[in-house]
């Protein structure tokens, strides 16, 4: 008896370890799962020998932090007081963050332009002063001070200046024989699928409280600044670069700049770029414009049997279905035929506002903001495949980064259009349609030229 029991108790020790590392397994199967399946996404077709795939991540990271915070501040600006307050309120946001940002976001790209060799720093240092700037968050929205206007504006400022880097980064982590619009079109879509996780995350964490979304954005941003210094080290090389341009005149398209000469602006990259730029600034700045000008709109008068919250929401699903939907179809199309692509999806864009404009209501609303995110991704997409294709590569990255930057000013300026609006759809929506047909009718003629001629002047650019 003795010895069955002796036997007994050594099978059970036998067994015990075993079983436990079974449990341990199953328990961990959903995350770690999730994360191969994330890593095989993200890595896939050359892009994790070449490094694309940790940007990509990363990006993701940066997506999640900042819809994060914008939930907190969000929460804090717009929801928590009456209608007439909240527009002050986002009026003054506006004012102290916005309009100081207009000035500092021309001289980031500049500046950025002459750290190439630090562009890992330059991240992580984004992520780090925004980790940082949460935590001086999460004691503003408590107390209302005057203090969180100033540390939204350092947030702002650093997640631009982490695009900024991002867009000049992205060209350096090509896998072979990948396009610059597919590498893009990944980035943006895992920046989408983050932020469309993270969203709700975050609304339950302001359930819990005003700090917590903060706390949450405060962990992430973490992770980020120790995964910016992942990346390849070839990220901080500028070998074979030089200062881009952004000009369309044919006396500075006189190959890379010389010291001996006027030191450059931002100036030439040549047309085709140039038009492309300018009708994407106009759908950054419709879609600037509609955040703000929609968010009071909806506020006042929701949808029909909806909460202002439920039709917001659904304007904002609406939105990033576009936005991802738009990216996946530029990423179908490469880069064929983009000068065409942007004009037409900028009079696609034109005629869903004159629509909604006209025949005003909450469906078309949300149809504008889907046709408006659709071509946002679109558009940029084939912005990049220009600027791939015309610019010679020894300035394309910073052709990049100072082309990220214009498009930023562009949509601060229509949001502080759409907050100085009366809360009238339909003129509201006029104004929508003015800003858009103003970009299209000012480079449809340029665009259509370049595609006629193929981009032949796309050999000398500076």
């Amino acid at each position: 008896m003795a010895a069955a029991r002796t036997e007994f108790k050594r099978g059970s020790r036998a067994r015990g370890p075993g079983w436990f590392r079974a449990v341990g397994r199953a328990l961990r199967l959903p995350v770690t799962g999730t994360v191969r399946g994330i890593r095989r996404a993200t890595h896939a077709h050359g892009a994790g020998e070449s490094g694309l795939g940790k940007l990509i991540e990363l990006h993701g990271v940066n997506g999640a932090g900042d819809v994060m915070i914008t939930v907190a501040l969000a929460s804090t600006v717009f929801f928590s007081v009456p209608t007439d307050e909240a527009r002050g309120r986002v009026a003054l946001y506006l004012a102290i963050t916005m309009a100081p940002f207009t000035l500092l976001a021309p001289v980031i790209g500049p500046i950025l332009d002459r750290v190439p060799h630090g562009r890992r720093a330059a991240m992580a240092t984004a992520m780090g002063a925004r980790a940082l700037l949460a935590l001086v968050l999460s004691g503003a929205v408590i107390t209302g001070s005057i203090e969180m206007y100033p540390a939204a504006l350092g947030v702002l400022v650093a997640s631009k200046a982490y695009g900024v880097v991002r867009s000049a980064v992205v060209p350096r982590l090509l896998p072979p024989r990948f396009s610059l619009v597919k590498a893009n079109s990944r980035v943006t879509l895992c920046g989408l699928l983050a932020t469309g996780v993270a969203a709700p995350i975050g609304a339950g964490l302001q359930a819990l409280g005003p700090r917590w979304p903060l706390y949450g954005a405060f962990v992430i941003f973490v992770a980020g600044t120790v995964l910016s210094f992942t990346l390849p080290r070839k990220v901080d090389s500028a070998r074979g670069e030089d200062r881009a341009l952004l000009a369309a005149d044919e006396r500075h398209l006189h190959g890379p700049h010389r010291r001996s000469g006027k030191r450059p602006g931002l100036r030439t990259v040549g047309p085709a770029v140039t038009h492309a730029l300018a009708a994407n600034a106009a759908i950054r700045c419709l879609t600037g414009f509609l955040i703000f000008f929609l968010a009071f709109l909806l506020r006042v008068h929701p949808m029909t049997g909806q909460s202002a919250a439920m039709s917001l929401g659904i304007v904002g699903v609406a939105a990033g279905a576009g936005n991802a939907l738009g990216t996946a179809v530029g990423a179908w199309l490469r880069s064929r035929a983009p000068e065409i692509i942007i004009v037409t999806v900028v009079a696609i864009v034109l005629g869903a506002a004159l629509t909604a404009a006209v025949f005003f209501g909450a469906v078309l609303v949300a149809c504008l903001a889907a046709v408006a995110g659709f071509a946002q991704a679109l558009a940029k997409l084939s912005l990049d495949a220009l600027i791939q294709r015309d610019v010679p590569e020894h300035v394309r990255t910073s052709a990049f980064a100072r082309s990220e930057t214009l498009l930023q000013v562009a949509w601060v300026f229509g949001g502080a259009v759409g907050i100085a609006l009366p809360l009238n759809g339909t003129l509201g929506l006029s104004v929508a349609a003015a800003i858009i047909a103003a970009g299209w009718l000012t480079t449809v003629r340029g665009l259509i030229g370049s595609a006629r001629h193929g981009g032949a002047a796309r050999a000398r650019v500076a």
